[in-house]
């Protein structure tokens, strides 16, 4: 207390001044205890992250305390660790929220801020960079590939394939062509170099193998354009306009995170990060929180229209060739039809409506983001181990978003469902 104001008080009556001390100790008390007070984390409704957090919220449609629910039915599964979830109606953020842990059995929580990788729900960023580029005019989709500088080879007569049938993965290779050699540890520049030996799967241009050493050459793309690394453009040119602050390529980003989740196999069984992926960043190099990537999902609806324009929003999210099913298909992958690929982006019909998204997987992580552009509602997730079950509980939202009757897409076993009433 100054020396003013002792002075002022005891020209007050002595109840009065007693009443103002005892106030004014409880005020600095209060103010001590709330900065002590470790602050709570953000679990749910949060405002929006991009546009006018000002506009006027619209009750939501989706029953929040079901999929709450949904969610810690499956949390209960022998082999799941950790996750996180983001959800838009409409255009606003409408639930955040982190279940689980970072690292099995070590009571650290997930929250909105922990951060997981991507895998190859990257393969966008890679798109957004160099369909920039184009409108720049510092390169062209068009432009044959062979002319372009990078260290990819294609069998056969390839002078046909160009940068958007990269982004495509229509360049005539089998499907993940030589994943194994880069999961093993060699060089995928090598590797890229080399890609021309093997047999052709199809004429170039002609039909859908994804890709992830061949599509990487996206970053040699992109560097080429900027004079930057890959890692400084996506950074310069989108994470950080787009106010995606956890947001990152590479190992580094994740492992120096305050917070991040550490990779799990199994039965909850924790493992080493694997930096096979980080080698192609264009293919699967990113990272975030789940905040950033409901940041990136609002992007692809159209609210940053600076960063990224309509026109190139259009040409990632178009189809361009059909991804016909291969081998056993899950009742989701049945449910989600007239499958297709744009330029790092996948699309879909269900109940009769257009969807955006991607999957990803690498060793102890799991990926998805799942939009529907017209409406502007979406549901992204990251999860910290090699379960897939978790992306089913994109239909079950969007069930909820479009009122239809519910379905069981989780399929979990009785025994683990909490008791509903």
């Amino acid at each position: 207390m100054d020396d003013g104001l002792a002075k002022r008080l005891t020209k007050l009556p002595w109840a009065l001044a007693a009443a103002l001390i005892v106030a004014l100790i409880a005020v600095v008390t209060f103010g001590i205890l709330r900065m002590q007070a470790p602050s709570e984390p953000r679990t749910t409704r949060v405002i929006d992250a991009i546009g006018d957090p000002s506009a006027t919220r619209q009750p939501s449609i989706v029953d929040y305390d079901l999929l709450d629910s949904r969610i810690e039915a499956l949390m209960l599964q022998p082999d799941m660790v950790g996750l996180a979830i983001g959800t838009v109606e409409r255009g606003q953020v409408r639930f955040i929220k982190g279940y689980g842990e970072t690292l099995a059995g070590s009571g650290q929580s997930v929250t909105p801020d922990t951060v997981f990788r991507w895998a190859s729900v990257s393969k966008g960023v890679a798109s957004a960079l160099v369909v920039g580029l184009a409108e720049e005019g510092k390169l062209s989709l068009d432009a044959p590939l062979a002319g372009m500088g990078t260290t990819l080879t294609l069998p056969g007569d390839a002078g046909a394939v160009t940068v958007a049938h990269l982004l495509a993965h229509r360049v005539g290779l089998v499907r993940n062509a030589w994943d194994d050699r880069l999961e093993a540890g060699e060089d995928p520049r090598t590797l890229r170099a080399a890609l021309g030996t093997l047999p052709q799967f199809c004429p170039p241009a002609t039909c859908y193998g994804y890709q992830n050493i061949a599509f990487d050459a996206a970053s040699e793309l992109v560097e080429q354009a900027t004079g930057q690394s890959y890692a400084s453009a996506a950074q310069e040119r989108l994470f950080a306009p787009l106010g995606m602050t956890s947001a990152s390529v590479g190992r580094a980003g994740l492992q120096s995170a305050k917070s991040w989740a550490q990779p799990h196999r199994g039965s909850r069984r924790p493992t080493t990060v694997n930096d096979s992926y980080y080698r192609v960043p264009a293919a699967g190099g990113v990272n975030s929180s789940i905040l950033d990537l409901t940041r990136w999902m609002q992007a692809q609806m159209g609210d940053a229209p600076d960063i990224l324009s309509p026109t190139a929003l259009e040409a990632m999210h178009r189809p361009r060739v059909a991804t016909p099913p291969r081998g056993a298909r899950s009742a989701m992958d049945r449910a989600l039809g007239d499958a297709a690929y744009g330029l790092g982006w996948r699309s879909f019909t269900y109940a009769g409506r257009a969807l955006v998204g991607h999957r990803g997987s690498v060793d102890g992580y799991g990926s998805l983001i799942l939009f529907d552009p017209a409406d502007k509602s979406g549901i992204v997730m990251l999860w910290n181990s090699n379960h897939g079950r978790a992306a089913r509980l994109q239909l079950e939202f969007f069930d909820m978003l479009y009122g239809l009757p519910p379905t069981d897409w989780l399929e979990l076993p009785a025994s683990n469902e909490e008791p509903t009433g």
